[in-house]
């Protein structure tokens, strides 16, 4: 299907007049949210929001922590069961330990990092208590539901400190650290690192990122995959100016097309060199998944992550045995 800019520029079928409309209709209402009188402070804050990676030096009110504490355990959960704990780490050697961890060097300036876990050990605890059969550590089902959960609670708990006037960042790569984690923070059986949130109030005001908008990521009914122009397009004004300028004997460039012949051979390699020779820069996308998130290296950890999960007590992504045929 070629897709063009409307009846002015050429629209060749009826899918595509249908995908074009799809396109115009959230182009518009970007352009009246964007123009729109209707405001309200929490859709403010969820525009305006924006990860902080400088924090006073200033502690955070017991008042104003068990408020935003409160605000997740409010947060929706798939049959109320609440799989999920929070360990709030406010002491700076504990702290400290996750740059000693090798995460990034500002969470030790934040007053307070909570650590989000999927929780069964709980509720295998209140099923031995009540006389309840219990598998959820072992059922795919409730790990989906449980990490949903627990990543709910996480957000409801940013939205809440932001409101109060603070910020937050979320760390993502506690997964680096699985095998440490469990010890430093005494996790038993049941009980999984997902993220780590640092929250605190703002030394500077942190830059907002671009986003894709509405148009991009809101899909009408059904899924309409976007022609590469307009993706290119949106991409464009995500990325402005983001492209890297190759330099003679740029190890980038090596590294780059080592992880496209690894990934995809010997024609991927010389299509991904050839365009970099054509347009002389690295883009956005040969920048995120060739050099940062590395298209070799991160799934060579599959394994790795899976024994983590059975090292904390889950079997989710095993075959479940009844105990009869054990």
């Amino acid at each position: 299907m070629v897709l063009g800019g409307g009846e002015e520029r050429g629209v060749v079928d009826e899918s595509s007049k249908k995908l074009y409309a799809h396109y115009v209709v959230f182009r518009e209402v970007r352009t009246m949210v964007e123009s729109s009188t209707v405001h309200n402070e929490t859709l403010d804050l969820l525009y305006r929001r924006a990860s902080l990676r400088s924090f006073e030096d200033r502690d955070i009110p017991a008042d104003i922590m068990a408020r935003i504490l409160e605000a997740g355990t409010h947060a929706p959960s798939g049959g109320n069961i609440q799989p999920f704990s929070i360990i709030k780490i406010s002491n700076k050697r504990n702290i400290e330990k996750f740059v000693d961890l090798g995460h990034q060097e500002f969470i030790k300036d934040a007053p307070v990092s909570l650590l989000f876990c999927i929780d069964w050990h709980r509720s295998r605890q209140w099923c031995d208590m009540e006389v309840a059969p219990f598998t959820a550590n072992q059922a795919f089902r409730h790990f989906w539901i449980s990490f949903q959960d627990t990543i709910i609670a996480a957000q409801s708990i940013c939205v809440a400190a932001e409101s109060l006037g603070l910020g937050s960042a979320y760390i993502g790569t506690v997964t680096e650290s699985y095998d440490r984690i469990k010890e430093m923070f005494e996790l038993p059986d049941g009980v999984f690192p997902i993220v780590l949130l640092c929250l605190g109030y703002p030394a500077s005001s942190p830059k907002r990122q671009n986003k894709f908008g509405s148009e991009v990521i809101v899909h009408e009914e059904k899924y309409k995959r976007m022609d590469d122009e307009r993706l290119a397009k949106a991409i464009k004004e995500k990325y402005p100016g983001r492209e890297l300028p190759v330099q003679p004997n740029d190890r980038r460039l090596e590294t780059l097309l080592s992880v496209c012949e690894e990934v995809g051979g010997e024609d991927l390699k010389k299509a991904c060199e050839e365009k970099i020779s054509k347009t002389g820069h690295i883009t956005m996308a040969q920048y995120c998944f060739g050099l940062h998130y590395r298209a070799d290296k991160v799934p060579k950890r599959n394994e790795e992550f899976l024994e983590y999960f059975e090292e904390y007590g889950f079997a989710w992504f095993k075959k479940y045995v009844p105990f009869k045929e054990r």
